[in-house]
């Protein structure tokens, strides 16, 4: 199923968005109440004392209008009066007791269903494939971890009680209407013409406003994206001053959402006005026929007395007020329904990359095979994204890629660790297919350094440790030497504990990637793939760099990914990527004579004087 979201330009329609497969809300709470059942019970056990409380007020009210003779208006029976008045406000209070605690039990058991739906989403969503990201895109699963998960929570917390209560009160209500009124079946018949009456109604509210909701939160997904991207470019945003096109854009989606919620309030808005047509007519029917019952009463074998008349107008307001209760429920649902379901999509998707039963757990060595291979994003999609590769790289060896812009460099090296597989052929590790590795064991034998490089916020010990969790800072302090960040270190008077903000941004593109550099180092990886991780140092650090991966560590297996020469012209080997083709190999001696690409970029570069080598 898909549905229409709104275009973040025009405020309009855009283009359908992703829709799996119809899910179970039900098995969803069912799930995710693990651990909570305790309260869950609890409540519904509370609400039982409530409601028994309840409605026994009314149908003790009965005796207490009883206790006053009417023939002899003097005549009262005080201690009759007394005791059930008593009796009467004992057990409200107690139905208020029962409820006010069943509201905190209820409350806990919704709290811990929240911390369970946050928890399975976030740990599901660590295991999907770049491919199960692209289904749902990043602003997408943001806002089911987060607006979603709140609007499920506050949903389970209310229909915990009311799931409950207003069914079970609205049948206790109606039996011990029936027994008041016996044999009178003209009261209870009133009720049974007016349930089906709000439920036709309540139904039809939820069949019209479900799709307005699905298109809301369709939208909320846009929007944050675009509020992401924004905040992420406002340095670009002030430098072309485009503050003012940027606001109008965001109150194009917002005026957008702002009448599509407003639709969807005017008719849940409905089930007000039904409700209160049926409590008044409910009410002054009850009235007029049991009127009419008392004062023809005469000569009646039951004759229908003025005591039955108030326990049944009290279970006229209990049966409609659990109606009510029952509206609001089937509203809450009506609302929470479009984001449960879109918390059980992901919560129902599964990693297409998963580890085969058996699978090996040593990586031998840092060798690399890719056998006629090729690869596509999308199974649909026309063109390969990669063609017929074949590569063979000896264990300890380095590796140059270069290509232009989109030529599928990412692509190629993104298949050495298996964040993709591939479409035919095989790639290598170690003598062994990628597919037959256990994944967490080849992803540790994987370093990847890409351009664009993520610190995250807390320190850069917390950073550099998620190479190796335990290394210490004569460890830190040698990979960090390696990438040339030591000096940056040292001259911080908290070493590695100092600050770093969040994505770094209290640092320096090139010194965020010599960071990323000596983090992957730390894993100590049989393979290290530098993916244009070097773009933003300068051309003495970059050989610098080089130098000390062959000095320091001659056995680990180095593909470095470039767009300048200097960085590669030394390698084993190196490889010209254009349109996800192999162009050429070689050594930089071999391709300078048979590459026209390869050359061309080199003496544009080197031979033009762009850049200078220094040692």
């Amino acid at each position: 199923m898909k549905e229409k979201t709104i275009n973040l330009e025009t405020g309009g329609e855009a283009k359908s968005s992703f829709r799996p497969k119809k899910v179970s809300i039900v098995k969803l709470i069912i799930k995710n109440m693990k651990g909570y059942w305790k309260e869950v019970f609890a409540t519904w056990a509370l609400v039982l004392l409530e409601i028994g409380c309840e409605v026994a007020v009314p149908f003790l009210s009965q005796y207490v209008v009883g206790a006053i003779n009417y023939e002899t208006t003097a005549e009262i029976e005080v201690d009759k009066l007394i005791i059930f008045s008593i009796l009467m406000i004992g057990l409200a209070v107690l139905s208020a007791a029962f409820g006010i605690i069943a509201g905190f039990v209820a409350g806990k058991a919704a709290s811990g269903f929240g911390k369970n739906l946050r928890k399975n989403l976030y740990y599901n969503i660590q295991d999907f494939s770049f491919s199960n990201i692209d289904k749902f895109s990043t602003s997408s699963l943001v806002t089911r971890m987060t607006t979603d998960v709140n609007n499920g929570q506050m949903t389970v917390a209310a229909m915990i009680r009311l799931v409950v209560r207003a069914p079970l009160l609205l049948i206790a209500a109606l039996v011990l209407t029936v027994v008041t009124a016996w044999p009178h079946w003209e009261v209870p018949l009133i009720f049974i013409a007016i349930i089906p009456f709000l439920g036709i109604i309540l139904f039809g509210i939820t069949i019209i406003v479900h799709p307005i909701f699905v298109k809301v939160f369709n939208t909320y997904d846009d929007l944050n994206s675009d509020v992401k991207e924004n905040l992420e470019g406002i340095r670009v945003v002030k430098s072309y001053a485009r503050e003012e096109y940027e606001g109008e854009k965001f109150g194009r989606v917002s005026t957008s959402l702002y009448k599509n919620f407003l639709k969807a309030e005017k008719l849940i808005a409905l089930n007000n006005p039904a409700m209160s047509v049926a409590i008044y007519t409910a009410t002054c029917l009850i009235a007029y026929i049991c009127g009419n019952l008392v004062i023809n009463a005469a000569g009646d074998a039951n004759p229908f007395t003025i005591e039955q008349i108030t326990p049944l107008l009290s279970y006229v307001i209990l049966i409609l007020g659990s109606l009510m209760m029952l509206s609001m429920v089937f509203v809450m649902i009506t609302i929470a329904r479009n984001s449960l379901e879109r918390i059980a999509e992901v919560l129902d998707e599964k990693s297409n990359l998963v580890s085969k039963e058996n699978a090996i757990t040593e990586v031998k060595d840092g060798s690399i095979v890719f056998d006629h291979v090729d690869f596509r994003y999308y199974k649909t999609a026309e063109k390969k994204v990669l063609d017929n590769i074949n590569i063979d790289v000896p264990s300890g060896s380095s590796v140059g890629v270069i290509g232009a812009t989109g030529s599928s460099k990412t692509t190629l090296i993104s298949l050495v660790a298996r964040l993709y597989d591939v479409e035919s052929g095989s790639v290598k590790v170690g003598g062994e297919d990628v597919r037959d590795y256990d994944l967490k064991v080849l992803r540790d034998s994987v370093a990847v350094v890409l351009q664009k490089n993520i610190l995250f916020k807390g320190t850069i010990r917390s950073n550099l440790q998620w190479g190796k969790k335990d290394a210490t800072d004569e460890e830190m302090m040698h990979a960090c030497n390696l990438a040339c960040i030591d000096d940056l270190i040292k001259s911080y008077p908290e070493g590695f504990d100092h600050e770093v903000e969040q994505g770094g941004a209290n640092f320096s593109g090139g010194q965020k990637q010599r960071l990323c550099i000596a983090r992957a180092l730390l894993k100590k990886p049989k393979i290290l793939i530098l993916d244009d991780s070097t773009s933003a140092v300068d051309t003495a650090t970059d050989a610098k760099i080089r130098k000390s991966f062959i000095d320091e560590l001659p056995g680990m297996t180095r593909i470095i990914v470039a767009q300048r020469i200097l960085s590669i012209k030394d390698c084993d080997q190196i490889l010209v990527i254009d349109d996800g083709k192999i162009l050429a190999k070689g050594t930089n001696d071999e391709l300078m004579k048979s590459c026209d690409v390869y050359k061309e970029i080199y003496e544009t570069q080197i031979g033009g004087g762009d850049f200078d080598e220094q040692k």
